[in-house]
């Protein structure tokens, strides 16, 4: 994945950014909207372009994301000791690093020390360096936290010269081995160099749909050169952010922003896979003792699915009720194009976050029926090796 993505609220008054395939983007007809800072494409206008269409190609074929707005970061140690950085990032992170193996990623978290979510991230060690993916509303955030945290000896660097694309979809990985000999051979969760046309490209099998596929970081003087022979493919499609939304939805994956917070804990937001049983033992990390106590004594809330019947969709802020009582907030839904039928993750009081339980959304002036459901609503189909 990367990582998880970014919340869709500018963070100051800066002006929006433009992604390097800008004009490709306006020249296919995208619908521009500001996300994390930069115009990007919410959809296509042209033939085969909507969220839902979008939505369905990528389930059934490939579909290409641009999703440049994210941070790509390396840390390194000046001495070039490979153990180093990822001994210095344990400390910031709950997941184990220094157990990474070259080409091998790990989904981990950045947390305050109350045990808050500053960011999740994706970390990969590349051999010579470690490479983090970061929200792209929090990258200058996440970057001033690294900074001010790590030792002198680790450098990081700021890749803002590079772009990611995401190629999404059960066709993926046919269509890039054809264009990229070699990429085929990686699995979800690893990554590694490759060469195109004299470019290096560093690709990931990884994403943030649920289906099989790939995120491909290239500099941004060959992106559209890439792009276009990606598209050149009949089997892909371009997509925007709509289409990504729902996809990551159905598949359970939070949204930085939205269903993560500084306000919320891993085990809040059911992240608990994230946080590696050698490190909960022997800690070590920010936010060890805040996570500890959130693990002991349960969570007052938990992050769950909620399936809902009709076609009207609950959004983010609708109330949920259990009777009279207010149980919890939405913090992410929509209709569902694949499952027919409108879903959501909310955060509701942990008595009532069973899965079965029958629950009520409140939206505009009906109350509608929910039932706690496991999440992901649709399964996820990784690439793991035949």
């Amino acid at each position: 994945m990367s990582a998880t993505d970014t919340s869709d609220e500018a963070r100051d008054d800066r002006p929006l950014d433009t992604l390097p395939l800008d004009a490709w983007h306006r020249a296919r007809a995208a619908r521009m909207v500001p996300f994390a800072g930069y115009e990007m494409p919410i959809q296509y206008t042209g033939e085969g372009g909507g969220i839902v269409a979008e939505h369905k190609w990528t389930r059934q074929s490939a579909s290409l994301f641009d999703v440049s707005h994210m941070g790509q970061l390396a840390l390194k140690d000046a001495a070039d000791d490979p153990g180093s950085a990822a001994r210095a990032l344990e400390k910031l992170l709950p997941g184990l690093i220094t157990s990474l193996k070259p080409g091998k990623m790990r989904y981990s978290l950045l947390l305050t020390e109350a045990g808050g979510v500053i960011d999740d991230l994706m970390v990969t060690n590349t051999g010579p360096h470690l490479a983090l993916v970061v929200n792209g509303a929090c990258k200058r955030d996440d970057i001033a936290h690294l900074r001010e945290h790590l030792p002198d000896e680790i450098t990081l660097t700021h890749f803002d010269d590079f772009a990611l694309l995401a190629l999404q979809g059960p066709k993926a990985g046919a269509v890039l081995e054809e264009l990229i000999p070699g990429t085929g051979a990686l699995t979800f969760m690893t990554a590694g160099l490759f060469e195109w046309e004299g470019a290096h490209l560093w690709v990931s099998r990884a994403g943030y749909t649920g289906e099989d596929g790939f995120e491909i970081a290239v500099h941004e003087s060959r992106v559209e050169a890439l792009a276009e022979a990606l598209v050149a493919d009949e089997r892909v499609r371009p997509a925007g952010l709509g289409a990504r939304d729902s996809l990551r939805l159905e598949a359970g994956l939070p949204l930085y922003g939205h269903d993560l917070t500084t306000d919320i804990n891993p085990v809040s937001a059911d992240l608990t896979f994230a946080l590696s049983k050698k490190r909960r033992e022997t800690g070590g990390y920010m936010g060890h003792g805040a996570v500890m106590t959130a693990l002991e004594n349960g969570p007052d809330q938990i992050r769950v699915g909620l399936t809902l019947e009709g076609r009207m969709p609950a959004r983010e802020g609708a109330e949920v009720f259990a009777g009279d009582a207010k149980v919890g907030v939405v913090t992410s839904g929509g209709f569902s194009p694949t499952l027919g039928h409108p879903i959501a993750m909310a955060f509701i009081d942990a008595a009532h976050a069973a899965q079965g339980t029958s629950l009520e959304i409140a939206v505009r002036t009906k109350r509608l029926p929910a039932t706690v459901s496991p999440m992901p609503f649709v399964p996820h189909r990784y690439y793991r090796g035949s």
